[in-house]
Formats: structure tokens, sequence, C-alpha cells
């Protein structure tokens, strides 16, 4: 089929906005999956997906379509054919949440246009136009449509006055549909037709018109044929016979099979410009395939496409598997999950109190849970994550800059000139009624508030920003407490700046604990302090001797408790008799209890130091 009858397009949507449903109705409708074989979200096909509603790996998927005759044509004019035309429709499903934002765009890039669905019941979200905002500044074309038209609690009029708003476009311009019913998935389906440009080649420099590239917009991994990387083909064709290569990672393979997704994969002899399909590369090696990598023919490599970012992880968690026994297995696991999954990185660490274990770099929180989620499902480990930790930089007085991942890393006091910290930009969208205890929590957590801005239905926007160790604590759970639940967040990675923070030392028998060790602000050290300590008090067994439980920053102690010895009656044996003799086991064993805290050392039980180490409890 010519690349005119074609319609690359994706789904920008919130979490739990009812994409996927949408997407099971679009396959329903186009026939692409039998009605007998339906089932909820046929493209989340992690079964961590169907469990959290959520799309975590983009699914996609190629449909055949029908357009109206006398309705629609190739450059949006009106057809006179009474037959119908047949176009191909590639869906892409993409993540919902802001920590696959890079996912998003390289899928972005992959699409010439864009569904921007808005539940009915819950209206615009900050997350949607951020996403929004990709999908401008890639040129897409947007066909914004309401969903969940079918809720008793749907405020359609009101949402679609908040996207019009948005968008600049007219109320009529606006799409109501229900993934639930199927209302209004024909007329959406017509309008991606009519709206959505067909796919053009990407522009060569003269004499490179003969070549391939295609554009790897996400990639799974199989024991049996190693990596299959999605593909949206930008220029040329390519089929089995030709051996290809990785533009950025530099290495070569030849393809295996080749196809595209119906939406299981359906193999084909070629794949043409425009088109969206797979191709099976039989690499088994980890880190070679990437998100936004060129694949290009050996023989004749075409320049990578540009905006090829290796995204960096910016929160940081160890990972230690409970038996030591299990190191092997977590780090073949932690390997296969790589293969599938660039994204993340991970390197070898070991601890005094729980053994060896890796140090592994996330995208965000979101991504940490379903990693280490992964992990305990798809290979039955069983685990410790330590508490999220962030990426510091830090100048000492003789001008050596040290990238610090753990508090450990952090020199002395003395040697510190200067900390920088990661910062995030954040949007909130709320209800104006929460406005007021929103910006208390904004001020609480360290944000500089920016601009805000009213629009539709008595919501507000709130655009601030805020440290990136602020965002991981526990802000999230905070805004929705305060907001009832309805407030959105969404963010993006800033600048580096300055950050006034020390590191919070606990110290057991005034020896210190190394792993208990977190860096905190300035302005809030004697609080993180006495809550540590309060929470090792009550968590701590009595031991032997007195052993103090101390919190140390800033070259002094914070906050300190005492926890008594553990007595044992050594006046039992007596039965009554002389009071001296009593008070002289009792010396004896004051003195003992004496020597033991002299030279004594703590004993800490496992689950103590796992109850200190994980965040809630």
């Amino acid at each position: 089929m010519k690349s005119n009858k074609i319609r690359n397009f994706s789904i920008i949507a919130h979490i739990d906005h009812g994409k996927s449903t949408l997407a099971d109705r679009m396959l329903e409708v186009t026939k692409t999956v039998e009605k007998r074989k339906m089932k909820e979200q046929v493209l989340d096909v992690m079964e961590l997906e169907r469990e959290r509603g959520i799309t975590i790996k983009m699914q996609p998927v190629r449909m055949l379509y029908e357009a109206k005759p006398s309705e629609i044509s190739d450059n949006g004019q009106n057809l006179n054919t009474e037959n119908p035309q047949q176009y191909i429709l590639n869906l892409i499903d993409t993540p919902g949440h802001i920590d696959f934002s890079y996912e998003v765009s390289r899928a972005l890039k992959a699409v010439e246009g864009a569904i921007l669905l808005v539940d009915a019941t819950q209206g615009v979200q900050a997350q949607t136009l951020s996403v929004l905002e990709m999908a401008k500044e890639a040129g897409l074309e947007i066909i914004p449509a309401v969903s969940k038209i079918d809720s008793p609690f749907a405020r359609v009029d009101d949402v679609k006055l908040e996207i019009s708003k948005i968008l600049g476009c007219g109320l009529d311009r606006i799409l109501e549909v229900s993934g639930k019913t199927g209302q209004g998935v024909v007329e959406l389906l017509d309008e991606i037709v009519r709206i959505v440009p067909p796919p053009q080649d990407e522009e060569l420099l003269e004499g490179d018109t003969s070549g391939f590239r295609g554009l790897i917009f996400d990639f799974e991994y199989s024991t049996h044929t190693g990596v299959i990387i999605y593909v949206r083909v930008v220029n040329g064709e390519v089929s089995k016979k030709e051996k290809l290569r990785f533009s950025i990672a530099k290495k070569d393979f030849s393809p295996i099979e080749i196809g595209t997704f119906s939406p299981a994969k359906s193999p084909k002899d070629s794949l043409e410009s425009g088109e969206i399909g797979y191709i099976v590369t039989g690499i088994k090696e980890p880190g070679i395939a990437s998100v936004g990598d060129t694949v290009v023919f050996e023989r004749k490599p075409l320049p990578a496409l540009s905006g090829y970012q290796n995204p960096w992880p910016v929160v940081w968690a160890s990972i230690y598997p409970e038996s030591q026994d299990d190191f092997v297995s977590l780090r073949q696991a932690l390997m296969r999950l790589r293969l599938s999954d660039s994204s993340f990185t991970f390197e070898e660490e070991s601890s005094g109190l729980l053994g060896r274990g890796f140090r592994v770099g996330f995208l965000g929180m979101l991504h940490l849970e379903i990693i280490t989620e992964r992990l305990r499902r798809e290979f039955s480990l069983e685990i410790i994550v330590t508490t999220p930790s962030i990426t510091y930089e830090v100048t000492t007085k003789n001008q050596k800059t040290i990238t610090a991942y753990s508090p450990l890393q952090f020199p002395e006091l003395g040697d510190i000139l200067k900390i920088k910290e990661p910062w995030t930009s954040i949007q909130i969208i709320s209800p104006s009624d929460y406005l007021g205890d929103i910006m208390q929590i904004l001020f609480k957590h360290e944000a500089i508030v920016g601009t805000s801005e009213t629009f539709g239905d008595n919501r507000t926007s709130i655009c601030a920003d805020i440290p990136l160790r602020e965002l991981m604590r526990g802000f999230f759970d905070e805004l929705k407490s305060a907001s009832s639940g309805f407030a959105s967040l969404s963010y993006v990675m800033g600048e580096m700046k300055e950050a006034d923070v020390v590191r919070l030392d606990i110290l057991v028998a005034e020896e210190l604990v190394p792993a208990f060790s977190r860096v905190v602000s300035r302005r809030r050290v004697e609080e993180e302090a006495e809550e540590a300590v309060e929470k090792l008090f009550n968590l701590l067994p009595k031991q032997q001797f007195v052993t103090k439980i101390q919190a140390k920053a800033v070259g002094r102690i914070i906050s300190s408790k005492t926890l008594s010895a553990l007595k044992k009656d050594v006046t039992g044996h007596l039965y009554g008799g002389d009071i001296t003799r009593k008070k002289k086991l009792w010396e004896k064993q004051k003195k003992g209890k004496k020597k033991m805290k002299e030279r004594g050392k703590a004993n800490i039980p496992h689950e103590v130091f796992l109850k200190m180490m994980r965040s809630g409890e």
C-alpha cells in the first residue's frame, strides 16, 4: 500500500483516562482482533500493567480501516467516489507516567498525529499538558477528544471548555467518545484519516536517496531470538536480505525476521517508508539496542536521525538479595531486564550488614517500583530495596568535583566548598478551592512558586521549581491528601542548583552505622535527627549494656536517647537473708555492664536494619 494511505498516530492521555480501553474499541471496530478473542487492555501485555491499570511499555498495532465514501481524501478534501478507501492506521499506545517521558518523546517522533484524550469526569491533568507540549514541539496534528462520556459523573461541556482554552480551538472540533460503549469511535477513526497527514520521507543530502533509516522507538527481548526492535521506517525500504547496523551503538546484525503488529507479530517480506513494524536482530548482548537510535544499512549507512539522548537516571537505590546465595541470580535478572529496558543502570556494591548487592539508577520513583516488582515476580527473587537517593555534585576546597550517589561518598564537612543538587520544574493542576493548602505544601518542601493561572471550571494551574530530594520526600502523597485526590502533578528535570544540605549520621553505642546515613536539608536537620533516633530507639532490642543512640550532623550530636541494658535477675536464687548479699551481686553486675559498654558493640538485628532502611515503616 502506498504511504499516502498510511496514518501513524499516538494517544496522549493521563493515567486511567481510558486510552487502553479506547484502543480496545478501535481494534474491535477495525476487526483487527476478533470479538471472541478480545480482552480488556489488549495492548497492555505485562501482568503488572493490567494490575495497575497503567501502560508501562508501548505496544504498537497496525489496523486496516475503510473510510466512509464521499467524506475523506488523502489531502483532506471530499472524495467523489462511492468506493470506500482502505487505510493503514498504525497506533502507538504510549506510557502515561512522567517517568517514561523519554519513551513518549521518541514515540511521538514515529507518528504524524496524536489524539489528546481527556477524561470527562476528571478534566485536563498536568502530565497530559506536558506530553501535549512535546507533541506540539514535534509538529503533530492534534485531535482533541473527551472520553468516558457514558459516566454518570461526566462533565462533558466543562471539560470541552478546558480543552478549547488549552488548544485554542472551537468546541465543535472536540470529539466525544466512550471506550466502554464504543460511542464516537468510528467518528474518531474517520477524523484520524482526515486530519493526520500521511508519512513523508525525511530530507536527505544529495546522493543519499537509495538508503534506509528506521527510528527505534522501543524494543523487547526474547530468550530464543534476542533483541526485537520496534521501528518506524523513515527512509527507504528494508528486507531480511540486508545486513543492518545500529548507528549509535555501531553494531552490525543480520535480521532474522521482519514484520508488523496485528497486534501479535505478523512476519512480512519487507517494511516500506512510513510503515511501523519490528525487526528481530538475534543480538543477545545488553546495552546494544536503545530507544532513539537509528537502524541503517551496513553497506551504505545514512546519518543517524537527530534527537537521540541517553536517558540519565535521577533516582538511585541499592538492591540486595535477602539471601547472599541469590546474588548471582540477582545479577543475571538485572542483566535480563536491561536487555528490554536500557534506561536503568546498575553496578555492584557491598555492605557490611547486607553483603553484596547493586547500586541501581532509575528514571523516577515509578520506574524504581516497576523494576523491583518485576524482579520479584518474573524472577521470584526476595530482595531488599534501600531508601532512594539522588545525585549530588560536591566541590571540595581544593576545587575537586565529586559526584556523590550516596551520603557515604560525601567528603568531611570541613573539606566541602559547595554542594549542588538537581531541581525539577513542576506543574500542578487542582481545583482552586485547595490552593491555600497546596501553597503551604510547596513552602514546606522548599519550592519556588512561579506563575499560576485559572482556567476551565474553577481549576488552577501552578508552576514552581522544587529540589528533586523534596519531590521524593512524600510530596505527591501530601499533595493528593491536601487536594482530596483531585490535584495532578507533572515534572521535568531542571538544572543543578546550590544546595544547603548536610550529612546526617546515626551512631549506635558511639559507633557510626554507615547504612543509616542520609543527606537532609540544613533547616530540617534537627527534625530528621529526632525522628531517626526515636524510630531506632523503638526498634532496637535492649543490649547487654546501656546503649546510646545518637544522630550527628555539622560536627555535633543533634539528638540522643539512651537504651537501658537488658538486666538478668542475679538475686533470684537467694531466698531472704541479708540485703548486703544482694547489693554485692547488683554492684558486681553494674561493673560488668560498665566493662561491656566500654568494649561492647551493639548487635543490630537484620529486621531492625530493614525497617530503618525502608521508608514508611
